[in-house]
């Protein structure tokens, strides 16, 4: 155990040193500030994800055709009423419903913008499960609300996609006509999804006037065989299409395939992040070491003296090692808070972006492990400099110049 004096003894000199102590707690705190910051914000990425896998989407299976252009764009493959009720006789499939994703011209006022419309039938609203989204002022819509729309989250407030805001029964201009605003869906997270509108099927040709076909095709299926579900899929929607096995001019991805995707990118992410934080560990580490090697070479008549008087080697490697492990835990305890404070700051310039999803995560574990963490660091750099200390003779160091 390290007794009280040696505690005191030890406070004295890192406070007579203070400098150098300053700038190994600095290069500390950088160090445990990046590791708080990186894991904060990749731990909200896995709940985000977490939190859409345990959602309602993961009974959903997204149908779309093949193209070379981004959905909405692209009309040489396509999805028609025929490919719907192939897909609602699927073995599995609890019900399908057809979505149009259109690109949009919205004005208001003098200012012009491009944005995603979606068209839905609002008995089957499953792309509001898929996005698991709801209304959060207004109302949704409902069959016969032809004129009529529902805004995504980001058209509430100003400078996000207008100078002005929208609110409730106000009147915005798309594709030429003035729709009235009856409800804005919640936010998603980010500002393409935010940004988008919404209206009924039965409206689509006002709009789009022409052929409409769909862009997609969301199904509800039976998540205890998904796999089986989508094989059976893509073999009714090959017979309706006369295709052969291979020659299938769609996807059929069900929700936990878009997440594993998403999550292999993640852990790529997360991986580079760890690759940032060890680095930044061991430089600080190596900083430590060097400020207690430096200690020991500026204090060996001080240690022949305290050896002299009858400290035993064990007392002087407990000083050393607390000084260095002190030393780690303040730059611990304050880069903690640094990157707190940083990571509150990043939440709130991220929402106002639009980018709500990539909010950091923080937990009690986090915390506490980020200051048990550069406290080990700061006593194990110690440990080489402390066992040196412990070794010197008093006789040699009384006699050192």
């Amino acid at each position: 155990m390290i007794g009280k004096e040696i505690v005191l003894y030890s406070l004295r000199n890192i406070w007579k040193r203070r400098a150098r102590s300053f700038l190994t707690i600095l290069s500390i705190f950088i160090g445990i500030t990046t590791i708080f910051v990186l894991v904060s914000f990749g731990l909200g990425l896995y709940f985000y994800v977490n939190e859409l896998t345990t959602s309602s989407s993961a009974d959903k299976v997204l149908i779309q055709p093949k193209g070379l252009s981004p959905a909405g764009l692209d009309t040489t493959f396509k999805l028609t009423d025929d490919d719907l009720r192939a897909v609602k006789r699927a073995a599995g499939v609890y019900d399908a419903t057809g979505i149009y994703l259109k690109p949009a011209e919205v004005k208001q006022g003098g200012k012009l913008k491009y944005v995603f419309l979606i068209s839905y039938d609002p008995k089957k609203p499953l792309i509001m499960e898929l996005s698991n989204i709801g209304i959060v002022k207004g109302k949704e819509l409902k069959k016969g609300d032809e004129g009529k729309v529902v805004l995504g989250y980001s058209y509430m407030f100003p400078g996000r996609i207008f100078p002005r805001p929208f609110y409730l029964n106000d009147l915005i201009e798309v594709q030429g006509k003035k729709l009235k605003v009856i409800g804005f869906f919640g936010e998603v997270g980010n500002p393409q999804d935010d940004s988008q509108i919404y209206i009924i099927n039965d409206f689509i040709d006002e709009l789009y006037p022409g052929n409409n076909t769909y862009n997609w095709i969301i199904a509800k299926v039976d998540i205890g065989n998904i796999e089986t579900v989508i094989e059976n899929i893509e073999k009714s929607l090959r017979k309706s299409r006369n295709l052969e096995k291979g020659e299938e001019d769609f996807f059929v991805q069900s929700f936990n395939d878009l997440i594993e995707t998403y999550s292999q990118i993640l852990n790529v992410i997360i991986g580079f992040v760890i690759l940032i934080a060890f680095i930044s560990v061991v430089v600080s580490a190596i900083n430590t070491s060097n400020t207690m090697i430096t200690s020991v070479l500026e204090r060996v008549r001080e240690i022949g003296v305290i050896k002299s008087i009858g400290a035993k080697n064990s007392d002087v490697f407990k000083l050393f090692l607390f000084e260095s492990g002190f030393l780690g835990f303040v730059g611990g305890l304050i880069g903690v808070d640094f990157g707190l404070f940083l990571t509150w700051i990043a939440k709130i310039i991220l929402k106002n972006l639009g980018y709500g999803f990539l909010a950091p995560h923080y937990s009690p574990s986090l915390f506490l492990g980020c200051i048990l963490f550069a406290t080990l660091t700061g006593a194990v750099s110690g440990v080489v400099p402390a066992i040196r200390a412990s070794k010197i003779k008093p006789a040699n160091a009384l006699r050192y110049e």
